[in-house]
């Protein structure tokens, strides 16, 4: 039926003519929109990255323990460094001044260790010789300190459950020496490998740093090699603290050992400076543990005091001296520096206790020396402190 002029179906459009057929391009109608070529170029530039830092992640994953002991090798490559240097000078070779520092530090050990030993095996034969005198005598201190009625018969009565406990413990163990004995063997592997890289490191120090500078511009090369001093400057800063504390630490301590009449306080002294301060994480426990044993042979109440000395020596140089004079030794804050062994603690354990303070002052030392610094504005919340206004200005960084 045909449509009145000017009356159109609802369902045209009303800017389409009516011969045209449906779908059909205008003649105005460009091309068909396509994906732009770069598109996928990006999705597949993007796949391997994500691809390639998986990757690097499973390769440092697998990789952990061989770059723990590179890092350990480095640090203790830096430590001799400065003697090393300072025999080349003088005429020797590298190698032999590196052996030369490896004989002293291990005649050093092995003197210190000897001693060491030598007093806890005696100690404990008197201990173990001594026992029941000293449960005896343990006894009868707490009772009449604390006014409890134990009694000696009922303690020896439940010793043998105890001992029977410890037993299969032991038992257990021995059965499982095999694994003890590879774990032990992985250990002196370790060992020997770091050993390995110090001295190559040391040694052929001078070689490896011109095989890195090579590959690098001259500009580069001065900065890689004032990073080096750096890093070389700060361990030895570091292990110059460690050794402060160490003595500081043996005087403290030598004194009540002494006043208290426990034997071998001189050597015992030694022991707790030394392992307190070289060893991270358990040094603290274990130099605390032999004076306070051994101080068992002379009286429980001996024994007791020597705990609290060292419970009480130990806040005061966590909070106080170990900050401030790893500060000093190294230009860093207290803060900073506290800080840094937490995080080294929480990364890496007791590697990371050891390597994070002199880490951490290389780095700082490397950006003090490139990153530009501006004037202060004065204002009243960057007012510091008068110089000297504290008690305690003898702890004060200069």
């Amino acid at each position: 039926m045909p449509q009145p002029p000017g009356d159109t179906s609802a369902y045209a459009p009303a800017d389409v003519p009516p011969d045209a057929a449906p779908g059909a391009a205008g003649p105005g109608a460009g091309p068909p929109r396509r994906m732009p070529p770069w598109l996928l170029k990006a999705f597949m530039l993007a796949g391997v990255v994500v691809l390639a830092f998986m990757a690097v992640l499973w390769l440092l994953a697998r990789l952990r323990g061989l770059l723990l002991l590179l890092l350990i090798s480095l640090f203790l490559a830096f430590a001799i460094e400065p003697a090393v240097n300072w025999l080349a000078r003088h005429g020797w070779r590298r190698g032999a001044a590196t052996g030369l520092m490896f004989v002293v530090v291990g005649l050093l050990l092995a003197g210190f260790i000897g001693g060491i030993g030598s007093l806890l095996a005696a100690q404990a034969t008197h201990l173990i010789e001594g026992f029941p005198g000293y449960v005896h005598e343990l006894i009868g201190w707490i009772n009449a300190t604390f006014g409890t009625h134990l009694s000696q018969n009922t303690l020896f009565q439940r010793l043998p459950t105890v001992t029977g406990a410890l037993s299969r413990h032991l038992s257990s163990l021995a059965q499982n020496v095999w694994g003890i004995g590879a774990t032990a063997f992985g250990v002196v592997f370790k060992g020997l490998g770091v050993l390995l890289f110090t001295f190559y490191l040391s040694a052929e120090g001078p070689r490896f740093r011109r095989t890195v500078c090579s590959v690098l511009p001259p500009r580069r090369q001065r900065e890689v090699l004032r990073a080096w001093e750096i890093a070389i400057d700060k361990t030895g800063g570091y292990i110059y603290s460690r050794g402060l504390l160490a003595l500081i630490s043996g005087i403290a301590h030598y004194a009540p050992l002494a006043g208290f009449g426990v034997p071998n306080a001189a050597i015992l002294a030694v022991w707790v400076g030394v392992v307190s301060q070289f060893i991270p994480a358990i040094g603290t426990y274990l130099a605390g543990a032999v004076p306070i044993l051994i101080a068992l042979t002379v009286s429980p109440a001996t024994a007791l005091w020597i705990f609290l000395f060292i419970l009480g020596y130990q806040q005061l140089e966590n909070y106080l001296l170990h900050p401030r004079i790893t500060a000093r030794a190294l230009d860093m804050h207290p803060a900073v520096a506290f800080g840094l062994v937490l995080a080294g603690a929480a990364i890496a354990g007791p590697v990371g206790v050891l390597l994070s303070v002199p880490l951490g002052a290389s780095v700082q030392a490397f950006a003090d020396a490139y990153v530009r610094r501006y004037e202060v504005q004065d204002h009243p919340l960057t007012v510091p402190d008068p110089e000297g206004a504290r008690w305690w200005r003898w702890l004060r960084r200069s």
